[in-house]
């Protein structure tokens, strides 16, 4: 496995920390160095919010970056704001309930993947995030999905297992 360079960024109170340090875990269960960098505006609803993952199999120097491997844009701004700093062959996925104008990049691969609208589907607004996680997973091998789903389970045992189920719903709802 190389080094893997990523940005997860949207609003404050969608979770995109909680991506962040989510697939972080997910990397040390499979034994891997990681690094999480977060960045919030000083709103915490509705302000920005973004975080720098950096996921290898080596030491990890520093936990910044200017060029990623991958980018999750829960909105529009943040698409504007990541989508230059994807390498080219990079990944994008995008919540296509928030953002409705197309990516400028044709040399980069792109996953539509209608978050919230679902998340407000199931039930529950707050999973946006975890639905997006699931896309993530699945399309590409930085961490396995099922490492994900075991750092749910912790994190949300204690609330109960109708939170976790939630969640593990959500993590396998879409399906590119």
């Amino acid at each position: 496995m190389a080094t893997n360079k990523m940005f997860f960024a949207g609003s404050g109170g969608q979770g995109i920390l909680m991506m962040g340090q989510i697939v972080c875990s997910a990397a040390l269960l499979e034994d891997k160095d990681s690094t999480f960098f977060p960045s919030y505006g000083p709103e915490m609803r509705g302000g920005t919010a973004n975080c720098t993952v950096i996921i290898s199999n080596k030491t990890i120097s520093s936990p910044v970056i200017f060029e990623s491997d991958c980018v999750v844009a829960m909105t529009a701004p943040s698409m504007i704001k990541f989508e230059p700093t994807l390498k080219p062959g990079g990944i994008l996925f995008l919540n296509t309930s928030l953002i409705h104008q197309a990516p400028k990049r044709s040399d980069i691969t792109i996953y539509e993947v209608p978050a919230s609208e679902l998340a407000k589907d199931l039930g529950n607004p707050r999973v946006a995030n975890v639905i997006m996680l699931g896309a993530f997973a699945r399309n590409t091998d930085i961490v396995a999905p099922k490492s994900i789903e075991q750092v749910l389970h912790d994190a949300f045992i204690a609330k109960g297992e109708k939170i976790v189920d939630l969640n593990l719903k959500a993590l396998n709802l879409w399906q590119d």
